[in-house]
């Protein structure tokens, strides 16, 4: 059995500042997406982007991740406690951020950027996809960091106990989301997006690909308190994941059915 370092969850101090390591996690995760996506301008010629789109396209995507996985937690989470005390919305030091959320205000977002530059929709997610797991992984690593989101109990080898939690060994699911969510996602369509792709095909490479992992972990996954489990013994992180595969697999055949096929 292992047991959580129980990091501190302050980085370092600025005074009266106090820096914490996931806030850190979040500008470790767009430094990353601006680095690679920038190599990615460089080095693949098939790419349409210019540096400039990039950072355009993030400042509006770190606005989308912040509103909407704020606003995503209110409502998939906490719907009926926020109604009673609307103005807790505002209260981001008490955490709550949801990935969905987050997710959607990105692709709304990045809807009004495409409209307002009258560019496709589509190929500024394609470029986005396959960025994105450098950010779901550098989160992880700070839900690791600050032993939240832990797992259900386990008595695996590498079962983990979380001493602000329990006694209990648990899986340390955290790191199974950066392993999948983060590594091998972002290795597969790294490698995928390396030759042009049908428009779509990328995005829907990763909603399929980040829906069936997250569905998977979530089964590790100690389920919110307040929620439990819902229909099926399904976690809310699951029915969520689910709409986001049958969209990619709409969005794949979509993508693929006007490409000629080799004889």
């Amino acid at each position: 059995m292992l047991i959580h370092p129980q990091f501190d969850p302050v980085a370092i101090h600025l005074g009266p500042l106090a820096v914490r390591w996931y806030g850190l996690m979040y500008l470790v995760a767009f430094a990353l997406v601006w680095a690679v996506g920038r190599y990615a301008i460089k080095t693949r010629p098939h790419s349409v982007w210019t540096a400039h789109d990039l950072d355009d396209a993030l400042f509006y995507g770190i606005l989308g991740v912040i509103l909407g996985g704020r606003l995503g937690y209110v409502l998939f989470y906490k719907f009926g406690e926020y109604l009673v005390e609307p103005w807790r919305v505002f209260f981001v030091w008490e955490g709550g951020m949801s990935f969905h959320g987050g997710f959607l205000g990105v692709i709304i977002v990045l809807w009004w950027y495409a409209h307002s530059r009258r560019q496709s929709w589509l190929a500024i997610t394609d470029f986005i996809a396959p960025l994105a797991p450098l950010g779901l992984g550098a989160g992880r690593l700070g839900n690791f960091i600050n032993a939240e989101l832990w797992g259900r109990a386990s008595d695996l080898p590498w079962a983990m106990m979380f001493p602000n939690v329990d006694r209990v060994p648990r899986h340390p699911s955290q790191l199974y989301e950066f392993a999948l969510e983060g590594v091998v996602l972002f290795v597969v369509l790294w490698w995928y997006a390396a030759k042009p792709r049908p428009r779509g095909a990328m995005s829907a490479w990763f909603l399929i690909g980040y829906g069936v992992f997250r569905f998977a972990v979530e089964f590790t996954r100690e389920p919110d308190s307040f929620l439990g489990l819902l229909a099926l013994n399904l976690s809310m992180g699951q029915w969520l994941s689910v709409p986001m595969v049958v969209a990619g697999v709409i969005l794949l055949w979509w993508s693929w059915r006007g490409v000629p096929r080799a004889s």
